[in-house]
């Protein structure tokens, strides 16, 4: 599985680089999907105490970015930003994979993986 693509930007990057300076021990970035919401799945992003049986490991300058095996169809392809918006900072997801997202911009859908 050596074809996932993340891609981060620099602002994503400083961001993710300041997340793991407070925790060298750590296996790197998790980046995933749960399901929830109205519209089907949220994006999570925290800090990977481990990797788990199945997880992906991608690295872009030098940051480790872990994916668990669910959610590799759904981030493929994925531009992971970090943006500051008045007093809110948060990642920002551009998803080629996303058919979908409700209204309140929490979750989102894609098509079926059948």
């Amino acid at each position: 599985m050596s074809g996932m693509n993340i891609q981060l930007t620099p602002a994503a990057r400083e961001r993710m680089q300041s997340f793991l300076a407070n925790r060298p021990d750590a296996a790197g970035v998790r980046f995933g999907v749960r399901k929830t919401g109205c519209s089907g799945y949220a994006y999570e992003v925290e800090i990977a105490d481990r990797l788990g049986d199945g997880d992906q490991v991608v690295e872009q300058d030098g940051i480790k970015i872990v994916i668990d095996r669910k959610s590799l169809p759904f981030v493929d392809g994925t531009q992971i930003d970090f943006a500051r918006k008045g007093l809110n900072a948060a990642f920002v997801f551009r998803n080629p994979n996303v058919t979908g997202e409700c209204g309140c911009g929490e979750s989102f859908t894609v098509e079926s993986q059948n």
